[in-house]
């Protein structure tokens, strides 16, 4: 992030907030200051800010209020929450609140503080940055654009639309396409990950809690149904929602209210909601797992992304468009891929697919060292099961599938679901079995990857 960001400092005490203006205008940044939360939220309204910096106690709307109302708002800034209450509990609960990291008061030193707003900023921009590298859902095959026409369709109405597919299709980029182009698109658009909610806390994310309600809840805590009301709900990943919390879910759909944990009384909500899963939600509901009813209440819009093995007119226009982005971001000249590198694109699985793509690419392009991008170039989990044989002897070209075919004995050409397998095997064994590596090594979750060994009897 350049020195040119915009930071915002919110503190009651005056004496504080001026120290730390004067820590960070050696920075460069652009610094501004508001007096409270709600002069702080008319502030954001109007410029254009990167980071907040706010006192978590406060009159009116305190920090951890702040922190919730700019996490959903359009362009929403980065907050860190400064306090003179450093406990480990309020540190959970301002990440919660949409907080990017936490401070204690007395500052521990300026180098401190400005170390911080360093890193935090400097993680804004890499988001950002792979924000905009899928900000725009980049097809040419038939079947994705069918989907998307009907995505449009289903925008105007407020009707509920369930997205499936594989870690990695662009799931919360249809949503968000979804969102932009419906009524409510001056709305919040508030994203949960249900498979990343603790159960214990699931109730109280989703639907909130008074004070009280249990130990550690010094505070009424909004649920991300009343953080979404006006706007879009995305709840990925919700055939990982427990099946106790199935039923509340339920309710809340069907009554359009809900109740805070610990609450006396319904609260309404306007929501729309878009669900995603990587699941076979319907064979989830034959085994017991999922509510029958719950399913055919999401079932209302039903769009399945393929998978990009199954999109292989799309694999040379998202490598083009987003070799160019990746290049432009790593501030690197674009190269393009020579044509061994493009078909040792076209046989991979890719198991995690377009995020997988993305970051294949942008390994390649810091590995190449010539002006095009060669097979040598890309991750090694690329390589084998893509190219195979086209290196395993020097001046011998490689066969072709059909050629490999003909030959007397021959074995036949892998499936794709053969493919995935093996590379999922290969990313097992560079890692020496470490699952979350092998998962980051693939571009996918380590739930997907936890699905997919049990899928294909990998132990």
């Amino acid at each position: 992030m350049s020195s040119t960001a915009t930071v915002l400092v919110v503190d009651d005490d005056v004496a504080f907030r001026g120290l730390v203006v004067d820590i960070l205008r050696s920075e460069g940044y652009r610094l501004l200051t508001a007096g409270s939360g709600e002069e702080a939220l008319r502030l954001v309204a109007g410029e254009a800010v990167d980071l907040v910096l706010t006192d978590q106690r406060m009159p009116g709307v305190d920090g951890l209020e702040l922190a919730r109302r700019l996490r959903v708002s359009a362009g929403a800034p980065a907050v860190v929450l400064m306090t003179a209450y450093g406990t480990i509990p309020q540190a959970v609960e301002a990440v919660r609140a949409g907080a990017s990291d936490y401070l204690t008061k007395p500052l521990e030193s300026p180098a401190a503080l400005r170390r911080m707003v360093r890193s935090v900023l400097g993680r804004r921009q890499r988001d950002g940055s792979e924000a905009a590298d899928g900000g725009e859902f980049l097809t040419r095959d038939p079947k994705v654009l069918e989907i998307l026409a009907l995505a449009d369709r289903a925008a105007a109405t407020d009707a509920t639309v369930l997205v499936a597919g594989e870690s990695g299709t662009g799931k919360e980029l249809l949503a968000r396409r979804i969102h932009d182009r419906s009524r409510r698109a001056d709305g919040p658009f508030v994203v949960v990950n249900a498979a990343a909610l603790p159960e214990s806390l699931a109730e109280s994310e989703l639907f909130g809690h008074e004070k009280g309600a249990f130990t550690g809840a010094d505070s009424r805590h909004r649920g991300r149904f009343e953080l979404a009301h006006g706007g879009t709900l995305f709840l990925d990943e919700i055939g990982e929602v427990a099946e106790p919390l199935q039923a509340k879910l339920l309710r809340a759909l069907e009554e359009r209210s809900i109740e805070r944990v610990g609450g006396s009384g319904p609260i309404p909500v306007d929501i729309r909601l878009v669900a995603a899963t990587n699941r076979d939600l319907e064979r989830e509901v034959a085994a017991g797992r999922f509510r029958e009813d719950l399913f055919y209440r999401l079932h209302v819009v039903a769009l399945r992304l393929p998978p990009l093995r199954e999109r292989p007119a799309d694999l040379e226009l998202l490598t083009e468009r987003l070799g160019a982005r990746v290049a432009e971001r790593l501030g690197l000249p674009e190269k393009h891929l020579a044509p061994e590198t493009l078909e040792a694109l076209r046989r991979h699985p890719w198991p995690g697919n377009v995020r997988e793509l993305r970051n294949a690419l942008e390994r390649a392009l810091i590995a190449a060292t010539g002006e095009r991008i060669e097979p040598t170039d890309l991750p090694e989990l690329v390589v084998p099961t893509a190219v195979g044989e086209a290196t395993a002897a020097p001046g011998v070209a490689p066969e072709t599938g059909a050629e490999r075919g003909m030959a007397e004995g021959a074995e036949p050409a892998l499936s794709l679901a053969e493919r995935e397998r093996q590379a999922i095997l290969e990313a097992l064994e560079q890692t020496g079995g470490h699952r979350e590596r092998a998962a980051q090594l693939l571009g996918i979750s380590v739930r997907t990857l936890y699905n997919r060994l049990k899928e294909y009897g990998i132990r």
